[in-house]
């Protein structure tokens, strides 16, 4: 029986064709028989069935007269009832009928179909097989190009004119019933078959008449109907899944691809054969297969899903174009033997996938939409996602951001806007106004990334600066680059980085906020702050400060000094003892240390730092790439600055400031207690005034002066030089009030003092041009000048003043007969009103008085 079924469905469906190697057979297969075998045993159970209808077994052939001349034919058709593959019914034309135009389809069954008129003139003629008795076969499929049109509507020949179903048709299928009962079909059966054979010759055909795809969807009618029915056979269930599955999946193959399958001017096939397919899966589905159960145990609900398969299509075609795009382009390179860059390539991506969403929604979107009715925007967010993908891969891979990077997502953000315009013009009718599928579309966030990647370069460009700042401090030596650059090398790296910074920051395609550059300034203004910190970390005055000798009371019997009178005849001075060396004589060299050498580059690395920040702040503040778009935080800084340029490196260049007047106070310190100690602090006066004057060390200081101007730069000199004489005026003050028991001064000694004093005054006043103003060393000598002055005091008035101010300052009040004084601390702010300061005057003064006063108020030891 299933032979018999496989040799109906021969019989129907003609011959064989290139066009049907992708439709797959659904009626299986029969061993050792070919294909022409089965069409001839076909053609004999045929003629066998239908020995005695008229005009078979006769001598004259059944001759078929075409009733239409009309070129254009009519392809309209005509209802009826009843089932068109099975209807009788006379499309004969009558013995007067020939050589006449009847512009009447005559065939019910065509006109039920809507399938168009043949196009044949009145003289042509189609015969059916000649007499059954006579010697040849009834008609062979070798005999005649289209003779196997008498045995089906599916036969038709390979030339266009020829593709067309007779008029005939109705005579035809009538005679075809005879054979049921020989092959074991029933008019269900028949209605498949005939099915089949509408749709295999569409497909034999090269698709090129649309009419037979309308007749085989029309024939899927009747198969629904009769599908529905309760007594249904399981063999016929199973040809009608095999035949339905055969033409639901060689239909659904062009649907998921149909933009490789379809151009824009072949789209409207769509409507045609998209009805088909979903015919047939209702038939598939709701027919022969059981719904899942949604409704409650034991009830079965149905659920048009056609917009859900239509929105399957949609969503397969797009993404098998899109992927097709991509391969094309890599096929491309691979051709060219040059590797796209991926910048290109993106690109070009970009815009193909524009051009395949305007062909979508110009050629496919119009025709989708009766059953989809976003059938557009489900294409444009198809696209969107397809291309995000491909966009977060490149992005992956991509950890900084770059001039490239930028440019890629700017033109993601332009395709997005033009699928997101797609999708609202599409959906402006939804009922959800087309929320349900906008959802879908996850947006690129192009400002949001590229905010991202700017923020991560930020980073990444102040990791680098941190990373020289750590070199710097690792090896860093304070040795000047060269002699035109006296500054440290790490320094300059970091300026360099800076400018580079800021310069590629503005070279990046984007619009820059104040708040981006409110960042980029708030990081390198920190690494200015941690480096002005690393220089100025070297130390502190007082590592250089002598300690204080203790207070003793000076005597003239002293050990010391009659050991030093010994020691200096008369013959020779004391500027001669103590001074002669390498670093002495009449051409003194300058004692500056190579630490204190390094401390000056140090300064010139900070000044290096404050001339170049205003210039980066011009930069940043000027820069026409900054947008208006400004933050509370950019607003709060504006305010501060009333109006005016917002100051991005203040708090930097305070830092300079503060770190230049350390690193200038411990250079002076060291020059001074350290470098110059020799002639200074330790030499000064030692012994007695007159034969330990400040002349020899006056030169070596001029000398370390001129150094000091030819190593800083002009900008460091004035701060270094004030902090110089501090320090020189600190140690000409510790000479005269903590210089130990070697320093005895008499009363007659203050003309030689004062004298000494106004010359090292002077050094300062004619050092450089103009370096120090004579105002600023009269305030800062106003200490020393007091100092002085009360060594020219009695010491009965020393002795006065000394009471007066420790009873003040202790809160004693009047001294009585036989009070005992305080012991006045050692505040290291020494002037003439402070009582330990009046009190160390007193102890290196070289009088009776001073001796008895000190041994009775605080029984201090005598100098030994």
């Amino acid at each position: 029986m299933t032979h018999h079924r496989e040799t109906y469905a021969s019989s129907l469906c003609g011959p064989s064709s290139s066009f049907t190697t992708d439709l797959s057979w659904p009626f299986g297969k029969l061993d050792s028989l070919d294909a022409d075998d089965i069409r001839e045993t076909a053609y004999e159970i045929f003629f066998t069935s239908c020995r005695s209808s008229p005009g078979f077994g006769g001598r004259n052939n059944l001759t078929f007269y075409s009733s239409h001349n009309d070129e254009n034919g009519d392809r309209s058709g005509g209802g009826g009832n009843g089932s068109p593959g099975s209807v009788s019914g006379s499309g004969m034309g009558s013995p007067g009928s020939a050589g006449r135009v009847n512009m009447t389809p005559t065939s019910k069954v065509k006109r039920m179909l809507g399938l168009k008129m043949i196009k044949r003139s009145p003289s042509r003629r189609m015969s059916t097989g000649g007499s059954i008795g006579g010697g040849s076969a009834p008609v062979s499929p070798s005999s005649h190009g289209h003779a196997n049109v008498n045995f089906g509507p599916g036969t038709f020949s390979t030339v266009p004119e020829e593709t067309l179903v007779l008029d005939e048709v109705d005579e035809l299928l009538e005679l075809m019933k005879k054979t049921w009962s020989t092959l074991g079909i029933n008019r269900a059966m028949h209605n498949i078959c005939f099915t089949w054979a509408l749709f295999h010759q569409y497909v034999a055909t090269a698709q090129m008449e649309p009419d037979l795809l309308c007749a085989a969807h029309a024939m899927l009618a009747e198969v629904a109907n009769d599908a529905r029915r309760s007594d249904r056979e399981i063999t016929y269930v199973k040809l009608l899944s095999s035949v339905l599955n055969s033409i639901q999946e060689w239909a659904e193959k062009k649907l998921l691809n149909y933009h490789s399958c379809f151009t824009k001017g072949t789209a409207g096939q769509i409507e045609n054969l998209l009805p088909l397919a979903i015919s047939a899966s209702r038939i598939l589905g709701e027919d022969v297969t059981i719904t899942s159960e949604v409704a409650g145990p034991g009830t079965v609900q149905v659920v048009d899903s056609t917009g859900d398969r239509v929105d399957h299509y949609i969503r397969s075609s797009v993404k098998r174009a899109f992927q097709k795009i991509i391969e094309d382009g890599n096929e491309r390179s691979a051709k060219a033997d040059v590797r796209e860059e991926p910048i290109d390539a993106l690109f070009q991506l970009a815009k193909e996938t524009e051009d395949l969403a305007l062909r979508e929604r110009e050629g496919f979107s119009p025709v989708l939409k009766r059953w989809n009715s976003i059938a557009a925007s489900v294409a444009a967010v198809t696209l969107h996602q397809c291309y995000g993908k491909v966009l977060m891969q490149y992005l992956g891979e991509r950890a900084t951001l770059t001039s490239e990077t930028v440019d890629v997502l700017q033109r993601a953000g332009k395709l997005e806007r033009i699928l997101v315009q797609m999708v609202v013009e599409d959906s402006a009718e939804c009922e959800d106004g087309g929320k349900s599928v906008v959802r879908e579309m996850v947006p690129y966030e192009v400002d949001s990334i590229i905010l991202k990647l700017l923020r991560q370069w930020i980073d990444e460009r102040l990791s680098k600066g941190k990373e020289c700042l750590h070199r710097a401090k690792e090896s860093e030596t304070w040795n000047p680059k060269s002699k035109s650059e006296p500054y440290a090398q790490s320094g300059v790296e970091l300026i360099k980085l800076a400018e580079h910074t800021i310069d590629d920051f503005f070279k990046i395609p984007i619009g820059i906020t104040d708040d981006l550059v409110l960042d980029l300034a708030d990081g390198l203004e920190m690494l200015f702050r941690d480096y002005s910190t690393f220089v100025s970390s070297c130390g502190s005055k007082q590592s250089y400060l002598p300690t204080l000798p203790p207070l003793t009371r000076c005597h003239t019997d002293s050990k010391f000094v009659k050991l030093w009178k010994l020691a200096t005849p008369c013959a020779v001075s004391a500027d001669e003892v103590h001074h002669i060396g390498p670093n002495e004589g009449h051409h003194p060299r300058p004692s500056t240390s190579r630490g204190t050498q390094r401390l000056y580059i140090r300064l010139n690395t900070l000044h290096y730092f404050i001339s170049h920040l205003p210039s980066l702040e011009k930069t940043l503040a000027l820069s026409p790439r900054i947008t208006t778009q400004r933050s509370r935080l950019a607003t709060d800084r504006k305010s501060r600055h009333n109006g005016g340029p917002i100051s991005y490196f203040e708090s930097a260049l305070n830092s300079l400031q503060t770190a230049c007047q350390h690193v200038s106070e411990v250079a002076a310190y060291r020059l001074i207690f350290l470098d110059s100690n020799s002639v200074f602090y330790e030499s000064l006066y030692v012994g007695d005034v007159t034969n330990a004057r400040i002349r020899p060390a006056l030169r070596t200081l001029k000398q370390n002066f001129t150094l000091l101007t030819a190593i800083l730069n002009e900008e460091a000199q004035g701060l270094a030089m004030r902090e110089v004489m501090k320090a020189a005026f600190e140690a000409y003050l510790m000479v005269l009030l903590a210089g130990g028991a070697s320093r005895i001064f008499y009363r007659t000694d203050h003309q030689m003092i004062e004298e000494d004093f106004n010359s090292l005054k002077k050094v300062f006043a004619t050092c450089g041009e103009g370096l120090i103003n004579e105002d600023l060393i009269d305030r800062e000598a106003e200490t020393v000048d007091g100092v002085v002055g009360l060594m020219g005091q009695s010491t009965e008035q020393l002795v006065e003043d000394f009471s007066i101010v420790t009873c003040e300052t202790s809160g004693v009040g009047v001294v009585n007969s036989g009070q005992i004084l305080p012991m006045p601390p050692t505040t290291g702010r020494w002037n003439r009103s402070d009582p330990n300061t009046i009190l160390r005057v007193l102890c290196h003064r070289n009088d009776r008085g001073a001796n008895a006063f000190l041994k009775k108020t605080f029984q201090l030891s005598k100098t030994r």
